[in-house]
């Protein structure tokens, strides 16, 4: 059987995929991250990777060539150092993170940043399949986005491509200048609007209560007035943003993942808006749910290997 293995290394989770030649799941498996411990970390993903291997494949594992492995993590390896950059787990920063996979499991190792591994993912056999240029659109605690042409990752020249969420909202109004201050160490990045955590903040600051971006979606959904005019600020803000997008990359298809792309109205209504804002007579672009849910990401790490 043809494996390949797909792990998701997240800041409080590690989780990982076997998928066979068909892309239909073999084994799953999910552990701790081993916080703000590098040597650790490395070993976890390396147990995990033989557990699953010997979950798929049983008896045979270790009889052969062990199965690749793609790993999505939360940053970069920087195509000038070989290290890790713009990684929010720090103990990752600064590491040559491929190269220790490599030695400690004996594998041919890639690493993609946890966007693109999403964008491939849904590329891959998700709600972009079919679709030469799928944008994957993180919308939950941050917000990030990752590019697959041809089913493969896009990382451009700087391995920074698809960041999206670190520009600045486009088109701003007066209110919305500078911005709230972003971990970056900028003003008025689009995470810091389009985030969860940004959507309650503008909420509250418009007299809201302080409830989850869950709750705002669900209480407007029952027909509150208050929170349906604050997720119509969230879907202009989202229209603006995306239709920069639009304006520079055109993809075949945007798939919205993360905890906000559940908010069911936003596939009606962003396009809708998006018109005001495309370069063009009209915008005709694709804006969909994503089919994989959580498990995109370590689905997209195993579609590293596209076999």
């Amino acid at each position: 059987m043809t494996l390949r293995i797909g792990i998701d290394l997240g800041g409080t989770k590690i989780e990982g995929i076997a998928l066979d030649s068909n892309g239909d799941e073999r084994a799953r498996r999910r552990i701790p991250t081993p916080i703000g411990d590098y040597p650790g970390t490395v070993r976890a993903v390396a147990q995990l990777a033989a557990a699953l291997e010997s979950d798929a494949i049983g008896s045979a594992a270790g009889t052969g060539t062990p199965a690749p492995l793609g790993v999505g993590i939360p940053g970069v390896i920087s195509p000038v150092t070989g290290l890790v950059k713009n990684a929010n787990s720090t103990c990752l920063i600064g590491r040559p993170l491929d190269k220790d996979l490599a030695a400690a499991t004996g594998r041919a190792v890639r690493l993609a940043n946890d966007a693109n591994c999403f964008a491939v993912s849904e590329a891959a056999d998700g709600a972009g399949h079919g679709a030469r240029v799928v944008f994957g659109v993180i919308l939950g605690t941050g917000v990030g986005g990752g590019i697959a042409i041809d089913g493969r990752v896009w990382s451009g020249a700087n391995a920074i491509a698809g960041e999206w969420g670190h520009n600045p909202l486009p088109w701003p109004a007066d209110a919305e200048r500078p911005g709230p201050a972003c971990y970056c160490g900028k003003h008025g990045c689009i995470e810091t609007f389009l985030s969860g955590p940004g959507l309650m903040r503008d909420h509250v600051a418009r007299g809201g209560d302080s409830i989850s971006a869950d709750a705002v979606a669900a209480q407007a959904e029952a027909g509150d007035v208050f929170c349906r005019e604050t997720l119509a600020h969230y879907e202009e803000r989202l229209a603006r943003a995306l239709a920069t997008v639009i304006n520079i990359l055109d993809p075949d298809v945007i798939v919205l993942g993360g905890g906000l792309s559940n908010i069911a109205r936003l596939y009606a209504e962003v396009p809708r808006l998006w018109q005001r804002w495309v370069f063009s007579d009209r915008a005709d672009t694709p804006l969909r749910p994503n089919r994989h849910g959580d498990s995109s990401g370590v689905r997209g790490a195993a579609w590293l290997w596209p076999g």
